[in-house]
């Protein structure tokens, strides 16, 4: 389903067999967001009943005072030169190709300079990672993947994306690796990704913001490299991402944020128990619901215009969503100004006729690297 009528997609237009998918879809997204929700719940407690969480109200004043100018050039700075180390990984399985793992030491500053030393004291976060496979015959146009919250593994967003597929068609792959993810998580921390979360919203955002410094240092090695185009594609926490990082970085080929989340407050009044529980904390710390809504707003994808022109932009959203509901998907192809986007009967991790969407993906994907 795509267009502009396929934005008002109703679940009761579907086929039988269709609507029954999307309803056992449905209840499996409720399961699984109120398993996050729960261990979002229970990491937020040490932080806020801690030193950080007597000062998150000064720390996150600092964020809303930024927010309200909405200007990505006194938020997302230039990343400084980084020297991308290189090894051998394992390869993808596709002929003619090989695997290398990039990490660099990111320069990365926090933002608020009341957050430096406690962000700088997350040693693992300060490398930077990644997967990428080359071709063996030279640079090619490139498909930049980032995961969701608590999806790292290279095995799981190959399959997701298929990813083996794209290589094939010519298609060089990076599969970048969030803040706090992987092997850049502490290693007392058993959940993948919890940390962006239980260090406070406050960390929460400099964590966004680090991605985005990261990513554009990583583009700008391959842009040393002579790759002659660049594109993004991510879901869920990864396609907040991704569409954050077409509001900051121009030298993108194309945009394809899928399941993207781009407005974080709803979710957190909407997620039991973490709405529950992030009440009793704000009662604790002192810290309003609006400034809370005013932090976020400065790493929200809605808060600045798109860098790339409308045709060279895509969502993809899910009907039966329930972690990143549709509605979220809706905002942001408002805000772009209504670029192509693809609904798929599905849920936030079960995309029923993926392929249709894939299809359309490679699409945009060639016209978008043959235009740059």
């Amino acid at each position: 389903m795509t267009g502009a009528d396929a934005a008002l997609a109703s679940p009761g237009d579907l086929a039988l067999r269709a609507r029954v998918a999307y309803h056992a879809a449905v209840a499996g997204d409720y399961v699984l967001r109120t398993a996050l929700a729960t261990a979002l719940s229970s990491s937020l407690v040490p932080a806020a009943l801690g030193p950080q969480g007597r000062r998150e109200r000064t720390l996150l004043g600092f964020y809303a005072e930024l927010a309200e100018a909405r200007d990505p050039r006194t938020v997302f700075h230039d990343p400084e030169h980084v020297e991308v180390l290189t090894a051998t990984g394992r390869g993808p399985g596709v002929p003619g190709g090989r695997v290398e793992v990039l990490r660099f030491a990111s320069p990365y500053v926090a933002l608020n300079p009341d957050l430096r030393r406690e962000y700088a004291a997350h040693v693992n976060n300060a490398t930077a990672r990644a997967q990428h496979w080359l071709h063996e015959s030279g640079r090619r146009p490139t498909l930049c993947v980032i995961h969701g919250f608590g999806a790292s593994p290279a095995w799981f967003n190959t399959a997701f994306f298929s990813l083996r597929s794209f290589f094939a068609e010519g298609w060089d792959v990076v599969l970048f690796t969030l803040p706090f993810h992987g092997s850049r998580r502490g290693a007392r921390r058993t959940l993948n990704g919890l940390e962006l979360f239980s260090h406070g919203m406050a960390s929460f955002t400099e964590g966004v913001i680090h991605a985005i410094h990261d990513l554009r240092a990583l583009l700008d090695h391959l842009e040393r490299q002579g790759v002659p185009a660049v594109g993004v594609t991510g879901l869920s926490l990864g396609g907040y991402t991704s569409a954050l990082l077409a509001a900051v970085e121009p030298r993108l080929a194309f945009a394809v944020p899928n399941a993207p989340v781009t407005h974080v407050p709803p979710l957190l009044d909407s997620w039991f128990p973490a709405n529950l529980t992030g009440a009793v904390l704000r009662s604790v710390t002192g810290v309003p619901h609006d400034l809370l809504q005013r932090t976020l707003a400065l790493t929200s994808p809605l808060s600045y215009p798109a860098a790339l022109p409308n045709d060279r932009l895509m969502i993809v959203a899910g009907l039966g969503d329930r972690l990143a509901p549709p509605e979220q998907s809706l905002l942001l192809w408002e805000h772009w100004g209504r670029p192509e986007l693809h609904w798929f009967v599905g849920s936030h991790v079960l995309h029923f006729g993926r392929g249709s969407y894939l299809r359309a993906m490679r699409e945009l994907m060639h016209r978008a690297s043959a235009a740059s």
